[in-house]
């Protein structure tokens, strides 16, 4: 077990999670702002989606540093623009120094930006599709030990998004997925942004599937 503190106070006297807390100030931005706070918007749930696919086996900086890069090229991940790429934008995108260049991934999203138009079309919004999979009971990280990979919502995502044929969604992307965009507050409890984060999710009317 990591005997590292998982709150760290900041100059500005807030107590964060400690991996927003130090190190590259991206990372603190990204955690103030972004992670944890409720999303509905379609395409900032694509883009995260995606993004969380190239990320795997890669840390998260890597690709936060290269977000705008990854913008750009992916038509800032408009799902129908994504969806009408071809093989020209495939091979500038492998050959763009700016992002992961991982052929299988970059297919891969635009694979899923076809597969998303399906979602919609079925539940109105992958907001109302990914919302459904919200846990019922909050989560409370008091220690390192409370942090999980997935759980048993991010897996049955997975496992529905799989069998809708989208790919590099496994249930610890996806877990990851719910945790930064809000379906689930992963802040640490005396964290200043887990409070802020509640307050966000207690206001958010949730989206729910079209004719349903």
């Amino acid at each position: 077990m990591s005997d590292s503190p998982i709150l760290i106070e900041g100059d500005d006297g807030r107590a964060r999670c400690s991996w927003g807390a130090g190190g590259d100030p991206l990372y603190a931005t990204y955690h103030d702002h972004e992670w944890g706070r409720p999303v509905v918007d379609d395409v900032r749930l694509f883009e995260k989606l995606c993004l969380e696919g190239f990320q795997a086996g890669l840390s998260w900086i890597t690709i936060l540093r290269k977000r705008e890069n990854f913008r750009a090229g992916f038509a800032g991940f408009e799902p129908v623009s994504v969806a009408a790429f071809g093989d020209e934008d495939i091979e500038r995108l492998v050959l763009d120094a700016g992002i992961i260049r991982h052929r299988g991934k970059i297919t891969s999203t635009i694979n899923n930006a076809n597969r998303l138009a399906e979602l919609q079309a079925e539940f109105g919004s992958l907001a109302a599709y990914a919302w459904a999979f919200e846990p019922d009971e909050p989560h409370h990280l008091k220690v390192r030990e409370d942090i999980q990979p997935l759980t048993a919502e991010s897996t049955a995502m997975s496992k529905d998004l799989k069998k809708r044929g989208w790919s590099f969604v496994g249930p610890t992307t996806v877990y990851a997925f719910m945790q930064a965009m809000g379906l689930v507050n992963d802040h640490f409890d005396g964290c200043w942004a887990r409070d802020a984060c509640e307050a966000e999710r207690d206001a958010l009317e949730r989206p729910t599937p079209a004719g349903r």
